[in-house]
């Protein structure tokens, strides 16, 4: 589970958003006064920014940051604003409540968490006077630490060197990123690490000295434990397997930070772990519960040592044992696995059923809580919430997909997340029901169809979910007959244009937290990509939509990107297909004047997609000047080819494979190019990329090709084997090569599952169904074709009077291209036997020919200017 989509879910039952541009929230009372005479003010997504009119800056330098809590919150920004604005220091601050809640919540990026407040001195003489008066005044205030920070005294008063000017740069993965300026003047990353660091051209101020000692003095050797890894963080800390260095037993440590980790009710971690501590020796005599081991402090943080439990989280175990991952599963396959499902069930239940014994609810159960030993015996783990059944209170922490409704307490509580847990054993999807209640009887319908579980297991557990065994509604099964393509464009269509919000400034439909990083203007999770997707797929153009977009591309916000799926190359694209040619033109000019040091070779923001653009729009439009501007992108992805570093795993630290991210969208590009002008060379350097991204692949046991992550494998099309295997496909049209068409083979395996945990286009079924569409060239391939048509309808939701779709994590619906109900939209539409879509750049460009062979070399022979 990705962990940042939790903090977009509290602003709307239904969508993405974030709390700074949804409704309103109650603000903090200094938000709501007037602005002092002779200041400015401006509202920057979460923040409010104070600053003296005519007044200046430097672009970087070191800043203040203020932490508080949420009870202390509006006296400490009474006290800065008093401070602040007789000297005119510039400052923001979090405009309410909720957001500071948001901002320091458990799954909140940590770097980020404790900033409450910033102070913009503007030189080290301020900075100094500044920190050593706010830290007086704030005397016997608290705040969560703020980790990328140094904290200055013992109070909430911290500094650290950044920019203040909005300022950007790549990175090097090629994402824009916030900069600074270094020592010779260029732009870097301003690294925002949940560790204080002072830039390698910076000398620290002296008087920072001292507080940069004491930081340092805190050590881990005041402790008999030793950490040995680390299983993971969150922002309420972390959690370690370590030894006991007196009896050399291994633990498991368990670390809370004062102030952070907040629940929904405000409650931070520390307090949770003390709950936890109690609740654990309350359960002792449970042999499925850890025991607790020590509990002691270390700086300010307080840890937890608990029994070591050997085993594996229930959802790792599930993805090894599932039986509809494999399209070859036997029905002895899918009965044993029922079997180990239910015998795991029975034990969670009955453990379950103690713990009420006792007099405690658990609160927390869900698959990633469940460890299950090597011998299938099963244990619960995190107990943070467990709670009193007197008095008991929905809990301030939850799973999205096994949370109980708001009228549930107490045992009711747990007995829902039991019935959600039946269901998902058999099929992971429960996060839906969170949508759409009645959705539980579809899942069991769709379980009963595919595995041999008795539909009479799963009714009670409907009936817990629902209210009743068909879920209370006439409609569980939102209708989607892939044989009535007309009918299934205009449900989905309408679902698309009922979420539009033209009043909005940062978005105009509804789509995944990526809007709120890279906008909601581009291709992948924009306005671009969904009205895009509606054209090509014959459901209509709506201008006054498009108008909106236009305005906005017209006119970007800074740090806007530019490349071809997260930028402004994909509004162009876009608005030429729509037949706003004008337009699309003006977009690229802005395009065309940001430089391309530090971009990637990326497909989805890098060269490769800005040179396939770039060269479509040549074609298009006749302009010489945009195919050269392509010839010289292309160019600087061949040199960028000749490295490759990194072991065969993909992404994270290492360089991605796939479509969007990896190789596999440079050598996407060299073929195109390679049919405009005929050169050899090019289909030599689409053959090395594709190599390349084919040595981060691995076979499966069942024979399926899938790019290796390391901890997982992907079969998808942006960043799975899928999306290598549509430029595979094609590069075999043009030259055969054994290994090719063996990984092709592999590829075509992966594409059969009965089961995807998503449905959308870039990282789910719809993607797989373009790729499928794009294969069908026999009859098993248009069966496989067939059955993922009508699969889709297991993510499929209402919404007003139409279909809509899941995006990433399911726990929202989506509207966007990469994710949701458009991605969705377009793969149906790929698949059409009449005059389909197909992906973009997947067909050769405008202009393409075969000319006679090039020369060779490692030149690319550009094509000659044609009058």
């Amino acid at each position: 589970m990705d962990e940042r989509y939790d903090s977009y879910c509290a602003a709307d039952r239904l969508f993405y958003d974030s709390l700074g541009s949804a409704v309103a929230q109650p603000a903090f009372p200094a938000a709501e006064r007037p602005v002092p005479t002779g200041w400015r003010r401006e509202p920057l997504d979460d923040w409010l920014i104070y600053a003296p009119e005519g007044g200046s800056l430097p672009q970087q330098g070191w800043k203040i940051h203020v932490s508080a809590g949420l009870a202390n919150a509006e006296r400490v920004l009474d006290a800065v604003w008093a401070y602040c604005v007789p000297r005119g220091l510039s400052f923001k601050f979090l405009r309410g409540p909720r957001t500071l809640l948001l901002r320091n919540s458990k799954y909140a990026a940590r770097a980020a968490s404790g900033k409450f407040i910033t102070v913009y001195p503007r030189d080290d003489a301020e900075l100094e006077l500044a920190c050593k008066e706010l830290d007086e005044l704030l005397a016997g205030e608290s705040g969560p630490y703020i980790l990328s920070d140094l904290r200055y005294g013992g109070g909430p008063v911290y500094v650290r060197y950044g920019g203040f000017a909005a300022r950007y740069c790549h990175s090097p993965d090629g994402q824009l990123v916030p900069a600074i300026e270094n020592g010779s003047g260029a732009l870097v990353p301003d690294r925002r690490d949940p560790v204080f660091h002072v830039p390698d051209w910076i000398t620290l101020p002296d008087f920072l000295g001292p507080h940069l000692a004491a930081r340092s003095a805190t050590s881990t050797d005041e402790v008999p434990y030793r950490i040995e890894r680390v299983i993971h963080f969150s922002n309420g800390g972390g959690l370690y397997v370590g030894r006991d260095l007196r009896t050399g037993t291994e633990v498991v440590l368990k670390e809370a930070r004062p102030h952070a980790g907040l629940d929904a009710d405000g409650t931070d971690a520390a307090a949770r772990l003390a709950r936890e501590a109690a609740a654990l020796r309350q359960l002792a005599d449970l042999p499925q519960v850890p025991r607790v081991h020590d509990e002691f402090t270390l700086g300010e943080h307080r840890f937890l040592a608990l029994e070591f439990i050997e085993g594996r989280p229930l959802n790792k175990v599930l993805v090894d044992r599932y039986p509809l991952i494999d399209a070859d599963a036997t029905d002895e396959d899918r009965a044993a696995y029922v079997r180990w499902a239910r015998h795991i069930h029975e034990q969670v239940e009955s453990l379950i059923a103690a713990i009420h014994d006792r007099g405690l609810v658990y609160g927390d159960l869900h698959l990633f809580n469940i460890m299950v030993r090597p011998d299938d015996r099963v244990a619960l783990v995190d107990f943070e919430v467990a709670a009193p059944i007197a008095g008991h209170r929905r809990p301030g922490l939850r799973n999205q997909g096994f949370a109980a409704p708001r009228d549930r307490t107490g045992p009711a509580v747990d007995r829902y997340a039991l019935a959600c847990l039946r269901l998902a054993l058999f099929l992971p999807l429960t996060q839906l029901v969170r949508l759409a209640p009645a959705k539980a009887a579809h899942l069991a319908d769709i379980v009963t169809a595919n595995l041999p579980v008795p539909r009479s297991f799963l009714d009670p557990a409907v009936e817990e979910i629902t209210g009743s065994t068909r879920g209370g509604a006439p409609d569980p099964q939102p209708a989607l007959d892939p044989g009535d393509w007309p009918a299934v464009r205009l449900r989905l269509t309408t679902a698309i244009l009922a979420s539009a919000t033209p009043q909005r400034d940062d978005r105009l439909f509804p789509g995944d937290i990526e809007q709120f990083r890279s906008g909601g203007l581009n291709l992948a999770h924009g306005a671009a990509g969904v009205l895009y997707a509606l054209a090509a797929s014959g459901a209509g153009r709506w201008p006054e939509h498009e108008d909106w977009l236009v305005r906005r591309a017209s006119s970007p916000p800074s740090g806007t990107r530019c490349g071809f799926y997260d930028g402004l190359h994909g509004v162009a694209y876009a608005l030429e297909h729509l037949g706003r040619r004008q337009d699309a033109l003006d977009v690229l000019d802005i395009c065309l004047r940001q430089p391309w040091d530090g971009l990637d070779h990326s497909l989805a923001s890098g060269l490769s997609g800005i040179a396939l653009n770039l060269a479509e729009l040549a074609g298009r439009t006749g302009e010489t000047s945009l195919r050269d501007a392509a010839w010289r992108a292309a160019e600087r992805v061949v040199d960028r080819l000749a490295d490759d570093p990194g072991p065969d795993v993909s992404g994270g630290r290492h360089p991605y494979a796939g479509l969007l991210r990896g190789r596999t969208g440079g050598a996407l590009m060299l073929l195109r190019l390679h049919e405009l002008s005929g050169d050899e060379t090019l289909l030599e350097h689409a053959a090395t990329a594709l190599r390349q991204d084919l040595r981060r692949c691995v076979v499966r046991p069942d024979g399926a090709l899938e790019v290796n992550e390391g901890w997982r494998t992907m079969p998808y099309l942006a960043h799975g084997s899928v999306g290598i295997g549509l430029v595979l496909d094609q590069y075999l049209r043009h030259r055969a090569e054994e290994r090719f068409t063996e990984a092709s083979a592999g590829i075509r395996r992966a594409a059969r599952s009965p089961f995807y945990a998503q449905a959308g286009l870039f990282a789910g079924r719809a993607g797989i169904i373009a790729y499928l569409a794009a294969s069908a060239d026999d009859a098993d391939q248009r069966r496989e074709l067939a059955a993922q048509r009508e699969r889709l309808a297991w993510h499929a939701l209402p919404y007003r009077d139409g279909v809509a779709f899941p995006g990433e994590q399911l726990l929202r619906l989506s509207m966007d291209l990469g994710t949701g109900t458009a991605g969705v939209l377009y793969a149906l539409a790929c698949a059409q036997h009449d005059q389909p879509p197909v992906l973009p750049f997947l067909a050769p460009l405008p202009g393409a020919q075969r000319l006679p062979r090039g020369s060779g070399g490692d030149r690319i022979d550009r094509p000659a200017e044609r009058g």
